[in-house]
């Protein structure tokens, strides 16, 4: 059993944090910090007594510094000299092979940076963003499942994962087409977790399908796909199509299925129409005499100035459920 799995009692027990509590706030795994404490000397600067080792904020920096030196290229036994030398602690690396990095060439490298401007958001956000900066699949999977578990699938997306998403977007937007890999690694991670946590999709109720796909040229099906995971987990059946849905496909799809609601994703202005989505509000089944409409929702910020009376626009996730659940029990 991990050392972290007291939580916050343990740590105000022992006077400082476990190393599990430590590697959560970084975003690493475990055995990372163990080994960076075992090769390169970025232990505990005091010992305490009992069989677990503590650490004090000041230890938690010098690790902050060491993963902020090593997302920006820096190997591992340099970024660990560099940490060591800038929070003074006298405890030298341990790993002998390594060449020291000339001090001018470090403080640009460290200069540069890769900081993500997350604000005002919460302590998990800038775990996931480490994770995602260094590549790291093993430790941002379980920060993933860490969030969806413990505050849940719509607050761990709203609070967790889409401001760190938001972040890494606007970082490689100014960063010259930098870390692009970053956001398509994240991404990719986020949907497989968003898959984990989904139940099996549940059996068609006349009535109650929901139709989710991206307009015609839009790729981004991320957002679909946590809106998918919480509709099922609320047990109503849907029926996911994806990114850039053909015209012909999405009204064959909606002409077939007779869904209470369908859910229209576009990212950007270029890519929403109005007029595709007025069109798919006016398809009608049944017998005569009851027929049916579907309620069309329009998500994602490409619809921006675009709402039309009839067409709801909900603004987050929690209020696209609420959407979808109202359109299923009219």
């Amino acid at each position: 059993m991990d050392e972290g799995d007291g939580g916050g009692a343990e740590v105000r027990r022992g006077g400082g944090m476990s190393t599990g509590e430590v590697a959560r706030r970084l975003g690493v795994a475990p055995t990372t910090v163990r080994s960076w404490d075992r090769r390169y000397g970025l232990g505990p600067a005091a010992h305490t007594g009992g069989r677990h080792r503590r650490w004090t904020a000041a230890d938690l920096a010098r690790l902050e510094r060491m993963c902020a030196l090593t997302a920006t290229g820096l190997p591992p036994a340099e970024a660990a000299r560099l940490a060591l030398d800038e929070t003074g602690s006298a405890t030298p690396p341990r790993e002998e092979d390594s060449a020291p990095v000339p001090r001018s060439v470090a403080r640009s490298r460290s200069r540069a940076g890769t900081g993500l401007r997350l604000g005002d958001v919460r302590q998990e956000c800038k775990g996931v963003a480490r994770a995602a900066l260094r590549l790291d699949a093993t430790a941002l999977d379980g920060l993933l499942e860490d969030a969806i578990g413990q505050h849940g699938l719509i607050a761990a997306w709203t609070e967790v994962i889409m401001p760190t998403l938001q972040a890494v977007g606007r970082k490689w937007e100014s960063s010259g087409e930098r870390y692009v890999e970053v956001e398509h690694f994240l991404s990719w991670h986020v949907s497989g977790a968003l898959r984990r946590h989904s139940p099996p999709v549940p059996t068609d109720r006349p009535g109650a399908t929901t139709v989710l796909a991206c307009v015609p040229a839009e790729n981004h099906t991320l957002p679909l796909e946590v809106l998918a995971a919480a509709l099922t987990e609320r047990n109503l059946p849907i029926r996911m199509f994806g990114g850039s849905l053909p015209v012909e496909s999405l009204v064959a799809a909606v002409r077939r299925t007779g869904p209470a609601a369908v859910c229209l994703w576009a990212q950007s202005r270029t890519t929403a129409s109005r007029p595709l989505a007025q069109h798919i509000a006016a398809i009608e089944w049944g017998v005569r005499g009851a027929r049916r409409k579907p309620v069309v929702l329009t998500l994602g910020p490409g619809w921006a100035g675009q709402t039309t009376p009839g067409l709801p626009h909900p603004p987050g996730l929690a209020e696209a459920v609420a959407a979808v659940e109202s359109a299923v029990r009219r």
